[in-house]
Protein backbone atom coordinates (compact mmCIF):
# COMPACT_ATOMS: atom_id res chain seq x y z
CA UNK A 1 0.00 0.00 0.00
CA UNK A 2 1.49 3.48 -0.96
CA UNK A 3 2.02 6.35 1.50
CA UNK A 4 -1.32 8.08 -0.41
CA UNK A 5 -3.15 5.05 -0.10
CA UNK A 6 -2.93 4.65 3.65
CA UNK A 7 -3.89 8.66 4.16
CA UNK A 8 -7.15 8.04 2.03
CA UNK A 9 -8.06 5.03 3.91
CA UNK A 10 -6.72 6.94 7.53
CA UNK A 11 -9.37 10.10 6.40
CA UNK A 12 -12.09 7.46 5.56
CA UNK A 13 -11.94 6.43 8.70
CA UNK A 14 -11.68 9.40 10.35
CA UNK A 15 -14.84 10.71 9.12
CA UNK A 16 -16.84 7.67 9.37
CA UNK A 17 -15.64 7.80 13.22
CA UNK A 18 -16.78 11.02 13.88
CA UNK A 19 -20.31 10.37 11.84
CA UNK A 20 -20.98 7.29 14.33
CA UNK A 21 -19.64 8.93 17.60
CA UNK A 22 -21.29 11.21 19.69
CA UNK A 23 -19.10 14.31 21.30
CA UNK A 24 -18.10 14.54 25.09
CA UNK A 25 -21.93 16.01 25.29
CA UNK A 26 -22.95 12.55 25.58
CA UNK A 27 -22.93 9.18 23.91
CA UNK A 28 -25.74 6.95 23.17
CA UNK A 29 -26.92 3.54 21.36
CA UNK A 30 -30.25 3.76 19.75
CA UNK A 31 -30.35 2.76 16.27
CA UNK A 32 -32.62 5.52 15.43
CA UNK A 33 -29.57 8.20 16.17
CA UNK A 34 -26.77 6.69 13.77
CA UNK A 35 -26.29 8.47 10.91
CA UNK A 36 -27.91 6.85 6.96
CA UNK A 37 -25.29 8.90 4.98
CA UNK A 38 -22.68 6.84 3.62
CA UNK A 39 -19.38 8.76 3.91
CA UNK A 40 -15.54 8.75 2.38
CA UNK A 41 -13.27 11.02 2.06
CA UNK A 42 -10.14 12.83 -0.05
CA UNK A 43 -6.79 12.92 2.20
CA UNK A 44 -7.54 15.55 4.96
CA UNK A 45 -6.33 18.69 4.49
CA UNK A 46 -5.10 19.95 8.31
CA UNK A 47 -8.52 20.76 10.20
CA UNK A 48 -10.92 19.74 6.84
CA UNK A 49 -11.76 16.59 5.74
CA UNK A 50 -12.85 17.05 1.77
CA UNK A 51 -16.19 15.04 1.09
CA UNK A 52 -15.65 12.64 -2.16
CA UNK A 53 -19.19 12.44 -2.47
CA UNK A 54 -21.01 15.72 -0.94
CA UNK A 55 -24.21 15.67 1.09
CA UNK A 56 -27.40 17.14 -0.25
CA UNK A 57 -28.86 19.97 2.00
CA UNK A 58 -31.35 18.29 4.20
CA UNK A 59 -35.13 18.84 4.08
CA UNK A 60 -35.29 20.95 7.28
CA UNK A 61 -37.90 23.43 7.90
CA UNK A 62 -37.86 24.71 11.21
CA UNK A 63 -38.32 27.96 13.82
CA UNK A 64 -35.76 30.26 13.95
CA UNK A 65 -34.80 32.87 16.65
CA UNK A 66 -37.68 34.94 15.68
CA UNK A 67 -40.00 32.19 16.02
CA UNK A 68 -40.63 32.39 12.27
CA UNK A 69 -40.66 29.31 9.61
CA UNK A 70 -36.90 28.67 8.00
CA UNK A 71 -36.86 26.31 5.43
CA UNK A 72 -32.65 25.19 5.40
CA UNK A 73 -32.63 24.05 1.98
CA UNK A 74 -34.28 27.08 0.47
CA UNK A 75 -32.87 29.96 2.77
CA UNK A 76 -29.40 28.89 1.86
CA UNK A 77 -29.47 28.29 -1.60
CA UNK A 78 -26.24 29.33 -3.61
CA UNK A 79 -24.70 30.75 -0.20
CA UNK A 80 -21.56 29.38 1.48
CA UNK A 81 -22.95 27.77 4.58
CA UNK A 82 -21.67 26.34 7.99
CA UNK A 83 -24.49 24.03 9.93
CA UNK A 84 -23.87 22.77 13.13
CA UNK A 85 -25.90 20.79 15.88
CA UNK A 86 -25.63 21.11 19.13
CA UNK A 87 -27.35 23.02 22.77
CA UNK A 88 -27.01 25.92 24.42
CA UNK A 89 -26.53 24.33 27.53
CA UNK A 90 -23.75 22.47 26.23
CA UNK A 91 -20.81 23.02 29.20
CA UNK A 92 -17.61 23.21 26.59
CA UNK A 93 -17.91 21.79 22.71
CA UNK A 94 -20.79 23.98 21.56
CA UNK A 95 -19.75 27.05 23.05
CA UNK A 96 -16.44 26.72 21.94
CA UNK A 97 -17.06 25.51 18.30
CA UNK A 98 -19.70 28.55 17.69
CA UNK A 99 -17.21 31.21 19.09
CA UNK A 100 -14.32 29.86 17.06
CA UNK A 101 -16.54 29.96 13.81
CA UNK A 102 -17.48 34.02 15.26
CA UNK A 103 -14.48 34.73 15.86
CA UNK A 104 -13.15 33.58 12.33
CA UNK A 105 -16.18 35.58 10.79
CA UNK A 106 -15.16 38.56 12.04
CA UNK A 107 -11.61 38.16 10.58
CA UNK A 108 -13.08 38.30 7.22
CA UNK A 109 -14.03 41.56 4.63
CA UNK A 110 -17.32 42.83 5.44
CA UNK A 111 -18.33 41.78 2.19
CA UNK A 112 -17.58 38.16 2.92
CA UNK A 113 -18.90 38.71 6.02
CA UNK A 114 -22.20 39.24 4.71
CA UNK A 115 -21.83 36.27 2.06
CA UNK A 116 -21.37 33.54 5.19
CA UNK A 117 -24.45 31.90 7.00
CA UNK A 118 -23.75 29.86 10.11
CA UNK A 119 -26.80 27.92 11.24
CA UNK A 120 -27.13 26.21 14.68
CA UNK A 121 -29.53 23.60 14.91
CA UNK A 122 -30.57 22.87 18.65
CA UNK A 123 -30.52 18.88 19.53
CA UNK A 124 -32.50 20.35 22.63
CA UNK A 125 -35.44 21.71 21.47
CA UNK A 126 -37.59 21.35 24.82
CA UNK A 127 -35.19 23.66 26.68
CA UNK A 128 -33.89 26.06 23.39
CA UNK A 129 -36.61 28.22 22.67
CA UNK A 130 -36.66 30.83 19.50
CA UNK A 131 -36.24 33.38 22.19
CA UNK A 132 -33.04 31.47 24.38
CA UNK A 133 -31.87 30.58 21.17
CA UNK A 134 -31.10 34.07 19.86
CA UNK A 135 -29.80 35.17 23.31
CA UNK A 136 -27.15 32.94 23.71
CA UNK A 137 -26.38 32.78 19.95
CA UNK A 138 -25.55 37.06 20.51
CA UNK A 139 -23.36 36.06 23.62
CA UNK A 140 -21.67 32.66 22.36
CA UNK A 141 -21.30 33.33 19.18
CA UNK A 142 -22.58 36.55 16.71
CA UNK A 143 -25.73 37.75 16.16
CA UNK A 144 -25.85 37.12 12.92
CA UNK A 145 -26.15 33.31 12.86
CA UNK A 146 -29.22 31.85 12.47
CA UNK A 147 -30.63 29.45 15.58
CA UNK A 148 -32.84 27.17 14.47
CA UNK A 149 -35.50 24.88 16.82
CA UNK A 150 -38.35 22.69 16.60
CA UNK A 151 -39.77 19.41 17.11
CA UNK A 152 -37.21 16.84 17.80
CA UNK A 153 -37.64 13.69 15.35
CA UNK A 154 -37.55 16.47 12.94
CA UNK A 155 -34.36 17.23 13.85
CA UNK A 156 -32.81 13.95 14.24
CA UNK A 157 -33.66 13.25 11.07
CA UNK A 158 -32.22 16.91 9.61
CA UNK A 159 -29.13 15.56 11.30
CA UNK A 160 -28.99 11.55 9.66
CA UNK A 161 -29.32 13.16 6.29
CA UNK A 162 -25.64 14.69 7.25
CA UNK A 163 -24.23 11.86 8.83
CA UNK A 164 -24.95 13.07 12.40
CA UNK A 165 -26.41 11.07 15.22
CA UNK A 166 -28.21 12.74 18.36
CA UNK A 167 -30.11 11.04 20.53
CA UNK A 168 -32.99 12.70 22.62
CA UNK A 169 -32.20 15.13 25.38
CA UNK A 170 -31.81 12.85 28.99
CA UNK A 171 -32.12 13.96 32.76
CA UNK A 172 -29.22 12.60 35.06
CA UNK A 173 -29.38 11.69 38.62
CA UNK A 174 -28.13 14.97 39.55
CA UNK A 175 -31.06 16.64 37.51
CA UNK A 176 -28.81 18.07 34.69
CA UNK A 177 -30.41 17.25 31.41
CA UNK A 178 -27.83 16.18 28.77
CA UNK A 179 -28.31 16.01 24.71
CA UNK A 180 -26.09 13.62 22.86
CA UNK A 181 -25.17 14.74 19.80
CA UNK A 182 -22.27 14.15 16.65
CA UNK A 183 -20.07 17.64 16.85
CA UNK A 184 -19.20 17.70 12.94
CA UNK A 185 -19.66 21.54 11.33
CA UNK A 186 -20.09 20.94 7.70
CA UNK A 187 -20.09 23.19 4.89
CA UNK A 188 -22.06 23.60 1.75
CA UNK A 189 -20.63 25.12 -1.39
CA UNK A 190 -22.13 28.16 -2.69
CA UNK A 191 -22.22 26.75 -5.99
CA UNK A 192 -23.40 23.40 -5.39
CA UNK A 193 -25.00 23.75 -2.17
CA UNK A 194 -23.87 20.33 -1.66
CA UNK A 195 -21.79 19.74 1.86
CA UNK A 196 -18.48 19.19 0.60
CA UNK A 197 -15.77 20.19 3.99
CA UNK A 198 -16.27 18.66 7.28
CA UNK A 199 -14.53 19.49 10.55
CA UNK A 200 -14.21 18.02 13.98
CA UNK A 201 -15.15 19.63 17.44
CA UNK A 202 -10.49 19.80 17.46
CA UNK A 203 -10.85 22.74 14.75
CA UNK A 204 -9.71 26.01 15.96
CA UNK A 205 -10.63 29.78 15.47
CA UNK A 206 -7.57 29.74 13.31
CA UNK A 207 -8.65 26.85 11.16
CA UNK A 208 -11.50 28.61 10.02
CA UNK A 209 -10.00 31.66 9.55
CA UNK A 210 -7.41 30.21 7.45
CA UNK A 211 -10.50 28.45 5.21
CA UNK A 212 -13.22 30.86 5.28
CA UNK A 213 -12.45 32.64 2.33
CA UNK A 214 -12.47 29.52 -0.15
CA UNK A 215 -15.35 28.30 1.52
CA UNK A 216 -17.02 31.22 0.53
CA UNK A 217 -16.07 30.86 -3.14
CA UNK A 218 -17.07 27.26 -2.61
CA UNK A 219 -13.69 26.33 -3.03
CA UNK A 220 -10.80 23.34 -1.74
CA UNK A 221 -9.63 24.34 1.50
Amino acid sequence: MTSRKKTVASAAALVAALALTLTACGGGSDDSTKPIADVSAQPKTQAATVLDTPFKKPNLVLKDTKGESYDFREATKGKPTLIYFGYTNCPDVCPTTISNIAIARKSLPKADQDKLQVVFVTTDPERDTSAELGKWLASAGDPSFVGLTGDFPTIQAGARQLGIGIDAPKKEKDGTVVSMHGAQVIAFSPKTDGGYVLYGEDASSDDYAKDLPKLIKGETP
